[in-house]
């Protein structure tokens, strides 16, 4: 809907940016919900929202705004989720965070290396420190090779290891900092901010975080299966009946393929959309 940056990408371009909230269970999964992200300045311009037939409703919001909006739609219809995931553009929006936390969901999201978490006794002295600065001092024996579960060429394995940073107001749940690195590469770090009862084994972390990688796979399957990327929409209506209807496809065919009705769906070559930049968050 304008020039904005795209996470598929990776550039500022014309394209059309969505929020999708995506699930994964051992059974499967799925897309769940959907959200077209609105430029500010689309926003602010009543022709453009005219042309585009947006709803006199629907204001501005950030993408971090939409994802929580549509998790707390998830999470109030009672859809059960051990853990939300998501990159370093919802991992770094405090506002999010709090209002997990405030729910007593646990989290692990990702988030840059400058993000300055708050450090507290008896983890550490009372402030703020870069999550960069923690993995610095970090000593070799602190670091262990972990697994993230299964990929196209095999199994994930990375070094990580687990930083205490506080405790959370929750009685039991603490806030810690997760950092994975490469094996080949040791100057190859991630962060992911972690919101978790005390005593939950790294391991299930970690697990929680390879869950993304599954979860990303829902993109693909809605490409290759029902045509997700195939439109060519400019309204705002239009836009969200064809993610919905495609979404609602693909779930038919997960519970068909689970239900052992459906073996193996017919793929189909994707063609790729410009206007099909979508952005994720995923529970």
């Amino acid at each position: 809907m304008g020039r904005q940056y795209s996470g598929t990408a990776g550039r500022i371009e014309n394209c059309q940016v969505g929020v999708f909230l995506r699930y994964a269970s051992p059974k499967g999964r799925v897309g769940i919900d959907r959200a077209l992200s609105l430029p500010r300045d689309w926003a602010d311009d009543q022709d453009r929202r005219e042309e585009a037939g947006v709803p006199k409703t629907v204001a501005f919001h950030t993408k971090p705004w939409l994802a929580l909006d549509m998790l707390a739609r998830a999470l109030d219809a009672g859809v059960p989720a051990r853990w939300v995931v998501g990159d370093s553009g919802y991992g770094s929006d405090g506002k999010l965070r709090r209002a997990l936390e405030a729910r007593g969901q646990a989290y692990a999201l990702a988030v840059k290396s400058t993000e300055q978490p708050t450090t507290w006794p008896p983890y550490g002295p009372p402030g703020q420190v870069a999550v960069a600065d923690v993995a610095a001092v970090l000593e070799p024996e602190q670091w262990q090779q972990l697994s993230c579960g299964d990929g196209a060429q095999g199994e994930r394995l990375y070094g990580g290891t687990y930083v205490p940073l506080r405790p959370a107001l929750a009685d039991g749940w603490v806030h810690a900092l997760v950092i994975r690195r490469s094996l080949t590469d040791p100057d190859e770090l991630a962060y992911y901010l972690v919101y978790a009862p005390i005593d939950t084994p790294l391991v299930e972390i970690v697990r929680a975080l390879g869950a993304r990688w599954t979860i990303e796979e829902v993109f693909t399957l809605a490409k290759q299966r029902v045509g997700l990327d195939e439109y060519e929409v400019r309204s705002w209506t239009g836009w969200h009946r064809h993610m919905t209807r495609a979404l609602l496809a693909l779930a038919a065919l997960v519970l068909g393929a689970a239900k052992g009705g459906i073996q193996h769906p017919p793929t189909r070559t994707p063609r790729s959309c410009p206007s099909a930049c979508p952005r994720s968050i995923a529970s």
